[in-house]
């Protein structure tokens, strides 16, 4: 089946391309009742907007979402809730040198293998314009989880070399969109964005990690033996343009330690380590979720690169195009909102786990 639906109970379906006449999506799913609110989406669509930060692209995009179906004066029908958002800054012409040639690192050649067709303006749906689509979706699942009590945040806690300091315990994530790179660690804003600036400058890119929290979640979330909660919002994260890596809890720190070291223990301080990440057996504990996702540098750069064209034949490329130097600080709201409709879905799964 195409891969354009996340979610089994809480659903999310996306259509739409990179330079089509808009992208959208259809919620369903969505329980009856629910208050929705149309600020606080779009609130999260304006972190994430083309032009939003001066570190990302200069494409500008409004990004409003209209409501086409599922909510009459602000309360949700339990009807799917559809939702449109109209492209407004595509320039398809910045793309017409891509037509026969294949971008270094991207979707083109592996896009035209599959379908044997591909959109080379701006990649078409494989471009990341296709995440407001879900940020959208889940806004609506983040309104459902706070009805529960579930709180949903992340950070950029690495830009290339640079990190922050300390535990995400210790940082506010209040502060994040206090900055243009969407950190919770002042004391690293200047170096990060020093460091995109630099690398704009040099006609290149660079990557980063992005760390998510969730919590309130109850315990007793998840599916297994396939649909375990970690391993559900693995494959959420995963599908995110430029993701190249999830770790959940200590992830691969773990490997260099023993089980009576990575084990989750209470401390004599009385305080209880989450070294799991919130999860153990696939379930919810009922403790802070806690996962790292990694982004690759952008493949689209403005270097000149060796590539192909369709014919087989070796090309010199100097990519057009209006591209982020780097991702990370605009996939925070992404992150959040794949991270909420993975919570959302499971813990509507949940009700019907047991008779009591």
């Amino acid at each position: 089946m195409p891969g354009n639906i996340i979610g089994q109970v809480f659903r999310l379906t996306t259509f739409g391309e990179s330079h089509g006449a808009g992208i959208g999506g259809v919620v369903d799913g969505c329980p009856a009742g629910l208050h929705i609110d149309m600020m606080a989406i779009q609130t999260e669509l304006d972190r994430r907007r083309p032009g939003g930060t001066t570190l990302g692209t200069t494409r500008q995009e409004a990004d409003r979402v209209e409501i086409l179906s599922g909510v009459m004066d602000g309360v949700s029908l339990g009807t799917p809730i559809a939702f449109l958002i109209r492209n407004a800054d595509a320039r398809s012409s910045d793309y017409d040198a891509l037509k026969d040639v294949y971008r270094p690192g991207h979707a083109d050649r592996t896009w035209e293998g599959k379908y044997g067709i591909r959109d080379h303006r701006g990649g078409g749906r494989s471009s990341a314009r296709e995440t407001a689509a879900r940020v959208v979706g889940g806004a609506i699942a983040r309104q459902l989880l706070a009805f529960q009590g579930v709180q949903v945040g992340a950070y950029v806690a690495q830009v290339g070399e640079v990190r922050t300091t300390g535990s995400y315990a210790e940082l506010d994530l209040a502060t994040v969109w206090d900055n243009e790179v969407r950190t919770a660690d002042p004391s690293v804003v200047t170096r990060m964005s020093g460091l995109i600036e630099q690398v704009r400058a040099e006609g290149d890119s660079i990557g980063g990690r992005i760390t998510c929290i969730a919590r309130g979640v109850p315990p007793g979330l998840g599916e297994p033996v396939f649909d375990k909660l970690h391993a559900d919002l693995g494959k959420a994260m995963l599908s995110i343009n430029a993701v190249k890596g999830f770790a959940i809890g200590n992830g691969f720190d773990s490997i260099v330690q023993r089980g009576s070291q990575n084990n989750d223990a209470v401390t004599p301080t009385g305080n209880r380590t989450n070294r799991s990440g919130g999860i153990q057996g696939g379930i919810s504990n009922g403790e802070d979720i806690v996962f790292d996702v990694a982004f690759k540098p952008v493949s689209t750069i403005a270097k000149a690169q060796d590539t192909v064209d369709r014919a087989g034949a070796p090309v010199v490329l100097q990519a057009q195009g209006r591209h982020d130097p780097c991702v990370v600080p605009r996939a925070v709201p992404i992150v959040e909102a794949m991270a909420c409709l993975v919570l959302a879905d499971h813990l509507l799964r949940q009700r019907a786990s047991r008779v009591r």
